[in-house]
């Protein structure tokens, strides 16, 4: 494994720690949420994608500043933090009133019921749950629809989903 997966690695497990202590979940989401899925680090990572609550929003970011992280405001949907070298993105989720997951304020995008899942999975001693693999798939597959360019890893992760999603079955 290359520094700078152990670097990301590391401030994971700081992160992990800090929502446990706030007794919050969280979700991986984007390559690492892949990895864990695998149980392995299968190529290295730009940053880490997280997923959580909005209602946490206030708390994490204080949390987080109060460990050394760098905050980047981004929207009502997502912070960015900076730590070490390491981007990190915070998405945040919530319910609408019939019960459907939403990305805070793109009520739009509406996520699978399925996609937060309460399993979660450990890699190099670090646990956290992860993005149902076909919610992560269904991510990639939209990417131009929400305005982003997919990239070569992005074709490469939906082929990964989706041997993950057909063993699952």
């Amino acid at each position: 494994m290359d520094e700078k997966s152990k670097a990301q690695l590391e401030i994971l497990g700081e992160i992990a720690a800090i929502f446990c202590a706030l007794d919050r979940p969280f979700w991986l989401r984007g390559g690492w949420a892949i990895d864990f899925l695998l149980g392995s680090v299968t190529r290295p990572h730009e940053d880490l994608d997280l997923v959580a609550f909005v209602e946490c929003r206030d708390l994490l970011e204080q949390k987080l500043a109060d460990a050394g992280y760098e905050r980047f405001p981004i929207s009502g949907r997502q912070t960015d933090f900076r730590k070490n070298g390491t981007d990190i993105q915070v998405c945040y989720v919530t319910y609408t009133e019939d019960g459907q997951i939403i990305l805070n304020g793109l009520p739009e995008w509406v996520w699978r019921k399925d996609a937060l899942q309460t399993e979660t999975f450990s890699l190099y001693g670090i646990s956290a749950c992860v993005l149902n693999p076909r919610q992560l798939l269904e991510e990639k597959e939209v990417y131009r629809e929400i305005g982003r360019m997919p990239r070569p890893k992005d074709e490469e992760s939906k082929t990964v989903l989706r041997g993950l999603i057909g063993s699952m079955e």
